[in-house]
């Protein structure tokens, strides 16, 4: 193990900041794909803010904090009934792979107006 991180985002922020700042905000945090996924959702805001603790707690796990990266540069995919995945590029993805980081295990939870996540960096083989 490399690192651990956690990070508690309330929904309501998200949805404010989203409604304020509009596609600005939306573009420069989340990928087109996260867009994609989470505004097909029920309450899209629930879902983009979960995403947002996710991209916080994989960078915290990689021992940065956003220091160096963009938002963008985690990923957070889903696929059907498949946990979470965090797909690191850019500099976190460079980052990960100097300090030889295989993979980040990412686990993402949220009720009502509160979403949290948290992620575990694990060293190996082959690097994200």
């Amino acid at each position: 193990m490399e690192g651990i991180g956690t990070d508690i985002v309330s929904v309501e922020r998200i949805r404010a900041v989203a409604l304020r700042r509009g596609d600005l905000f939306l573009q420069r945090v989340f990928t087109e794909g996260e867009l994609e996924y989470c505004l097909k959702r029920k309450d899209p805001y629930q879902c983009l803010a979960a995403r947002f603790a996710a991209k916080e707690a994989v960078l915290k796990a990689l021992g940065t904090g956003l220091l160096g990266c963009r938002w963008t540069d985690v990923e957070v995919v889903r696929s059907g009934s498949s946990p979470p995945e965090a797909h690191l590029s850019g500099n976190a993805g460079k980052l990960a792979g100097d300090r030889g980081i295989a993979r980040v295990l990412l686990s993402i939870s949220h009720e009502r107006d509160m979403a949290v996540a948290f992620a575990l960096a694990i060293k190996g083989g082959n690097t994200v």
